[in-house]
């Protein structure tokens, strides 16, 4: 009789698992169907950002003018405070804001004589033309003074940068992702590891000279692989239907596949918790669900952070899926590379080994 290979058995565990998911419809709705339905909807809903115009005061803007003053009482225009250039440069870059506004004064003596320049985004080109009608129009209309004098007021100059058009399903895309790896991750590793141990299965595994790190290993592997050609629907539904940015192509795509295996893996670790916490199966969707919800609502996947109150915002960004959701997003549009998020890689290793290290302690075979 030759000796037992524990390789063997692995792939043979890793095939089984990979068939039982596939015969879950739960599995296929959490991790393909139900991200796909977002990317659909808000992918045909295209990339409008609503009508207000949201701008920021440019590097070397004059803000004691007259001008400055009036449009920050003007309501269509709603101005963000970044005193920081590159950050600022960024969200216009993303399409976060419409454009910003460089106010000078262009003639020494001559009072008042603005020089507007606005810098916008490519993708903005529309707004920009609105925003510098408003522009003219508060220099005709809201100050007296400045009406009697506009054969001595400068036009307004619009400079568009041409940038990436930064679309709705590049930020909805990564946050569905995200999203799908977290769902199965918890639910998925739970409920297969709960009915495992009440089912007795893993009992009749130790009747065999299978490790457990192998039984364990092999259901990762298989729920890895599994999500992993998920990963690869998603991508490509965005990529091909809707023009999801893969700023350098297959390295980036590789590159969001990384990040995915290790969220994954993080995830997983909570459904390794979840399944010996639960006393019965009923009690497995509240519990995960009290893991899941809370950063499918946080964590930025349909909307950016920043649009939460101050006070939560920190919270939102200690979530182990924001760290994903914001990896995969500066890998795609921003052509990060994976040293460019290793800040946000490191946090979820940290998240990762706090985890298994809980699931270590309490985690049941039997």
């Amino acid at each position: 009789m030759g000796q037992y290979s524990n390789a063997r058995a692995m792939r043979s565990l890793i095939k089984a698992s990979l068939q039982s998911i596939v015969r879950s419809p739960s599995a296929i709705v959490f991790s393909i169907a139900f991200p796909l339905i977002f990317i659909l909807v808000f992918g045909f809903l295209g990339g409008s950002k609503g009508y207000s115009i949201k701008v920021a005061s440019a590097y070397g803007s004059d803000t004691t003018s007259q001008l400055y003053s009036i449009l920050h009482q003007v309501p269509v225009l709603k101005w963000v405070n970044e005193p920081d250039t590159a950050k600022l440069n960024k969200i216009l870059k993303d399409g976060d804001i419409t454009a910003t506004i460089k106010i000078a004064d262009a003639t020494a003596g001559v009072t008042p004589h603005y020089k507007v320049t606005l810098y916008a985004a490519s993708s903005e080109e529309n707004k920009a033309q609105q925003l510098r009608s408003v522009i003219n129009t508060v220099m005709e209309r809201l100050d007296p003074e400045i009406q009697k004098r506009l054969d001595q007021i400068g036009t307004v100059d619009v400079q568009i940068s041409q940038v990436r058009d930064y679309k709705m399903i590049d930020f909805i895309l990564p946050g569905q992702l995200g999203f799908s790896l977290l769902a199965a991750g918890v639910f998925g590793t739970a409920f297969v590891f709960f009915n495992m141990r009440q089912t007795l299965i893993l009992k009749r595994f130790f009747a065999t000279p299978v490790r457990r790190e192998i039984i364990v290993l092999s259901e990762g592997i298989a729920r890895m692989l599994f999500q992993l050609v998920g990963a690869v629907v998603i991508i490509s539904i965005g990529y091909l239907a809707f023009g999801f940015t893969l700023l350098h192509g297959w390295v980036t795509f590789l590159q969001m596949l990384v990040i995915c295996i290790l969220g994954l893996m993080v995830f997983m670790g909570f459904g390794f918790i979840i399944s010996s916490v639960a006393k019965n199966e009923s009690s497995i969707p509240p519990l995960s669900n009290i893991i899941t919800l809370p950063q499918f609502l946080l964590a930025g996947t349909f909307f950016p952070i920043d649009n939460f109150p101050r006070w939560l915002q920190p919270i939102c960004r200690v979530l182990p899926l924001t760290y994903v959701n914001d990896a995969l997003r500066k890998v795609a549009f921003d052509g990060a590379t994976l040293m460019d998020v290793r800040m946000d890689l490191l946090w979820l290793l940290v998240w990762g080994i706090i985890v298994y290290i809980v699931a270590g302690k309490i985690f049941k075979w039997e």
